[in-house]
């Protein structure tokens, strides 16, 4: 078999684990928490930036278009759990940030999130997974470097 070969394999097993995993936890945060993985993300982007982000600025982290991100925001403001803040001198713009009712959500999916990837993940020593993250990682590093070189060639 050539090293190709063995690459593409490779990357399928990735893809498929990943994908398995993906749906178990979009099927437990929707039996144990009535929510989807992507309001789970947002409430998740957001927890890490306390005083809220712009709109644009929560599409970037989540790599996602600002129409996706809408619809989600309006349900978790509806419910309380996201707040919506004037952005003062720009009128165009709406900061979205966790409400304590949303604090308080989020921490708990996000405990039996860990929960629910630690018990998956069981049969990987804690040694391996740093080992598996750094090489990942180091692929994900190598990936933008020759993203940004073809970018700047251009």
């Amino acid at each position: 078999m050539t090293e190709a070969k063995d690459r593409l394999r490779l990357w399928l097993r990735l893809l498929k684990t990943v994908r398995g995993i993906e749906n178990d936890l979009r099927e437990k945060l929707r039996r144990e928490h009535k929510t989807t993985l992507p309001r789970f993300d947002v409430m998740a982007a957001l927890s890490r930036h306390p005083h809220g982000l712009k709109m644009s600025q929560l599409s970037g982290v989540l790599r996602v278009s600002n129409g996706n991100v809408t619809g989600i925001a309006d349900r978790l403001s509806d419910e309380g759990l996201v707040e919506r803040l004037a952005v003062p001198g720009d009128r165009r713009a709406i900061v979205l940030r966790l409400t304590e009712a949303g604090v308080a959500e989020f921490e708990t999916q996000a405990q039996a999130h860990e929960n629910w990837i630690n018990e998956m993940l069981s049969s990987v020593s804690p040694e391996e997974a740093r080992a598996m993250a750094a090489r990942l990682q180091a692929f994900a590093n190598a990936s933008e470097t020759t993203t940004k070189d073809k970018t700047h060639a251009q």
